[in-house]
């Protein structure tokens, strides 16, 4: 019979040849606060208990756990202000921090801004079928509220472009998909600068043009709710498709070889 210490050997020459590595001891604590994060145990805006209660809790050295610290850090898990007594305090991330290296990648990829585009015009349109189809009345009247509110007030500051990059966020986020809501997300991060930038241009170039494409902007968003209302998905994806083709023209014309940069810093 092979014995227990024959067994080690063989898993660890085993785990070797398959490149296998045992985590240290502070990824694993990090991976428990990590896990306390996402379990809600640990909300954003808390603060970590104090260095003495985590070696404690942990059973672990100040250096391990200060390790840990570093990791969740590294990954915007929590924020650490040097020289304040309150420690380490816990933050959510968003999709910021996905966009500053996709963002890069692209940048080095040549890819361009209209690309960039493309790929919002992929995902929102699905969106808007989900928002119709299982998405809450609240979420509706999330986005008559923001089109009777924010988008006037928008307008009148000169923000239009803003308001607008703000509704197509929001519209994904409220319908339901993390995962569309991350891309999608993402993907506005590297081009809402370019858009709010072009609409300013378009602004300082025309008003009356400006004020035409405000109305224009508003009443397609009405009648988009209204679909929402009506629980209707195929009117509401083809709408929203329709609606950013035209949103396209404005936006990217004379653009359309503008290449990505870098503009998270």
């Amino acid at each position: 019979m092979t014995d227990n210490s024959t067994v080690r050997v063989f898993a660890t020459r085993h785990d070797a040849e398959r490149g296998i590595r045992t985590p240290k001891t502070a990824e694993l604590v990090a991976r428990r606060l990590r896990g306390m994060v996402v379990d809600g145990e640990l909300k954003a805006g808390d603060h970590l208990p104090n260095e003495a209660e985590l070696m404690e809790l942990f059973s672990v050295s100040r250096p391990t756990l200060r390790e840990a610290i570093r990791v969740l850090e590294a990954e915007r898990l929590v924020e650490v202000r040097r020289g304040s007594r309150s420690g380490a305090k816990v933050c959510v991330p968003g999709p910021e921090v996905v966009a500053r290296p996709a963002s890069l990648l692209l940048e080095l990829s040549g890819a361009t801004v209209a690309d960039v585009y493309r790929a919002l015009e992929a995902v929102e349109p699905t969106a808007a079928r989900l928002l119709a189809e299982e998405g809450p009345e609240e979420a509706f009247d999330e986005l008559e509220q923001f089109v009777d509110e924010v988008v006037p007030a928008e307008f009148a500051s000169g923000h239009l472009g803003r308001a607008a990059a703000d509704f197509h966020l929001r519209m994904v986020q409220l319908s339901g998909s993390p995962t569309l809501a991350l891309i999608s997300g993402m993907v506005h991060e590297i081009f809402e600068r370019n858009h709010v930038a072009f609409a300013k241009e378009r602004l300082d170039s025309g008003r009356a043009q400006h004020e035409s494409n405000y109305k224009l902007f508003v009443r397609s968003q009405r009648r988009f709710i209204k679909l929402l209302r009506a629980r209707d998905g195929a009117g509401a994806s083809a709408h929203w498709q329709k609606h950013m083709g035209v949103a396209r023209e404005f936006v990217m014309l004379g653009r359309e070889d503008l290449r990505v940069q870098d503009l998270l810093d």
